[in-house]
């Protein structure tokens, strides 16, 4: 299994890339200015986080648009990777009413795909000024917290998730299992 993770110029990305080795799987990490030909051949990419505020400077989140749009296969968005997503499809972003930074209750409100197996509620860590703010038509909220009322998202159409915090990083509790979860979905897509 090929995973690319598509590097928005996020502080963890390589904390992705190392989580995805460490779960057996090839992985590298493209920058974002890569055309799609390079990526074709993936059997999923990780959307890294990026760009402090996606909102304002979607610039810099580079061809992720061409991703979205010609991908036949499973994306997971991370933090700014969710965020743009999110946008893309029509999804509207802005200022959080209250920022997280650091150690956040989840909540799961979807038990299937991403969360699969997993407690109702953990720990996880976040690190962001914006959020979602409405969900694009075709995609549902997964998890939320009691400060981000969208915590994470999955299309109903595609096999395109998004997660607000960071599984990547040892603070959040089950990091390793989201991440899991999402190869078994790209091993039942392929």
């Amino acid at each position: 299994m090929k995973v690319y993770v598509i590097d928005n110029g996020g502080q963890w990305t390589h904390r992705e890339w190392r989580v995805l080795r460490n779960l057996k799987v090839d992985t590298e990490i493209i920058p974002n200015t890569a055309p799609f030909d390079r990526i074709s051949d993936a059997d999923a990419i990780v959307l890294s986080g990026g760009a402090p505020s996606v909102a304002s400077d979607a610039a810099r989140m580079g061809n992720n648009g061409e991703y979205l749009d010609k991908a036949d296969f499973p994306i997971l968005g991370i933090c700014a990777g969710m965020q743009f997503l999110s946008e893309h499809f029509g999804g509207v972003l802005g200022p959080g009413a209250m920022p997280e930074f650091g150690k956040v209750e989840l909540k799961v409100l979807c038990k299937e795909d991403l969360f699969r197996d997993l407690p109702s509620e953990f720990n996880v860590w976040a690190s962001h000024n914006d959020e979602v703010k409405t969900v694009p038509e075709g995609f549902e909220v997964t998890a939320a917290s009691q400060s981000c009322p969208v915590e994470a998202v999955r299309s109903l159409t595609r096999p395109i998730y998004g997660v607000q915090f960071h599984p990547e990083v040892e603070n959040t509790e089950n990091g390793p299992k989201i991440f899991q979860n999402f190869l078994d979905i790209v091993s039942e897509y392929r």
